[in-house]
């Protein structure tokens, strides 16, 4: 990393706007960049990675410094979670603030109350400890304070994936299969896979591990009506498309013609055929009614908190609040049961959230069962493993529930509902 005047000028002004809370942090850095472009690729990682450090572990970094100010909150960061030693640190910090960062490795190392190890509101905490004990929601968050690896899935009906990672390590890019998907490739490091002709050539696309096993857990097969209804810009529409080996028809709802935008370059890389983007104005949309009882899957990855992928989006968890909260749920609600209508007889329904929130999860899908007798809860946990090659330890219950502390993966909920 690059420890001068110039990039701590920089990640001290992209911090400030980043906790500022009003844009998400990806966007807000990939726009800083282009405004700044006479920093370096060093320069840059090394914002990038103090501007996550002060987001990811915020609650630390301000007891440390017994202050809010973003200066003192880098310097900290550097200190603390960075490895810039004092000979860098002279570069950028008064004497009187060295002396004072001096001491701060051994505070951050000491056994730390919750909220500081846990680095997440307290009423998030408060709600992971209703469901689980101490130890287990200090493990949660430890893996949720990770950065992610780059998860791609190969695309099998262009490539296999033992010839795309032949491909890759050919080209310097060292990967492994990921343990669970069987179309999942982990990458070591982070290089520019968007740059790489498996890319281009529709081969390769950037999706988390726990992505891909939504996917498989809805069971589409060859020559089934499928929906993907909140389709955004189509990663899990691709991954279905590829299982039903580019058969049947599979239609992407979305509300947004900007993420249904995004998709269309993407699907004419991958090669498929079978898909059918629509824009729809709400859950409601009259449209829909003519499809009613017509598909034998559906998946409703509904809007969500996003509080699963804190690994990549650490600034969701100080955006979001209890009445943001409340207002998705009522909105997942709503698209749970619209998307049910779709639904023919002995059909699969799939309820997924990248939220760790009971409210979100298991509390929607009840609200549903109570409204919607003619559905039944399935074994989550079974209908995927049935569909993987390795069986993963998942927890007990009928609900699918991934971590990043046990499976690597974002952390993900499923349920599996099936029309009667």
């Amino acid at each position: 990393m690059r420890f001068s005047r110039l990039v701590f000028e920089a990640a001290c002004e992209a911090s400030a706007l980043a906790l500022g809370l009003e844009h998400p942090a990806d966007a807000l850095l990939s726009a800083y960049f282009r405004e700044h472009p006479a920093l370096g690729r060093q320069d840059r990682a090394t914002v990038a990675e103090t501007l996550y450090a002060v987001l990811r572990h915020k609650r630390l970094l301000e007891h440390l410094a017994a202050t809010r100010s973003v200066r003192e909150l880098v310097l900290t960061a550097w200190t603390v979670l960075l490895g810039a030693n004092l000979r860098e640190l002279a570069a950028v910090a008064t004497p009187a603030e060295q002396r004072a960062l001096a001491g701060k490795h051994r505070a951050a190392s000491e056994t730390l109350p919750i909220g500081l190890a846990c680095e997440l509101p307290d009423w998030i905490i408060e709600r992971l400890l209703e469901r689980h004990d101490e130890a287990a929601v200090r493990a949660i968050a430890a893996g949720l304070l990770k950065s992610a690896p780059l998860d791609l899935r190969v695309n099998l009906l262009k490539t296999g994936r033992e010839q795309a990672l032949a491909r890759l390590a050919a080209d310097g890019i060292a990967g492994e299969a990921t343990p669970f998907s069987p179309a999942g490739i982990r990458i070591r490091g982070k290089p520019a896979i968007d740059r790489h002709p498996l890319f281009g050539e529709g081969a390769l696309e950037v999706q988390d591990e726990g992505s891909q096993l939504i996917c498989y857990l809805l069971g589409a097969g060859r020559g089934q009506m499928v929906a993907d209804f909140c389709a955004g810009a189509g990663g899990k529409t691709l991954a279905l498309g590829m299982l039903m080996r580019s058969t049947g028809r599979l239609y992407a709802f979305d509300v947004s013609e900007r993420r249904l935008a995004r998709l269309k370059p993407r699907l004419a890389r991958s090669g498929l055929s079978n898909v059918h983007p629509q824009r729809i104005d709400s859950e409601k949309d009259v449209r829909l009614s003519r499809l009613a009882g017509k598909f034998q899957r559906v998946l409703v990855d509904a809007p969500c908190s996003g509080l699963g992928t804190l690994r990549r989006n650490p600034d969701l968890k100080w955006r979001q609040s209890p009445q943001s909260v409340l207002e998705l749920v009522a909105k997942q609600r709503s698209i749970l049961a619209s998307a049910a209508r779709l639904v023919g007889a002995r059909g699969r329904l799939v309820y997924a959230t990248c939220s760790i929130l009971e409210e979100e999860n298991s509390g929607v899908v009840q609200a549903f069962l109570e409204d919607h007798p003619e559905f039944r809860l399935e074994d989550a946990t079974a209908a995927l493993n049935a569909r993987l090659p390795a069986k993963m330890a998942l927890e007990a219950g009928p609900c699918l529930r991934l971590w990043p502390h046990r499976h690597g993966t974002d952390g993900f909920f499923a349920a599996v509902l099936t029309r009667i």
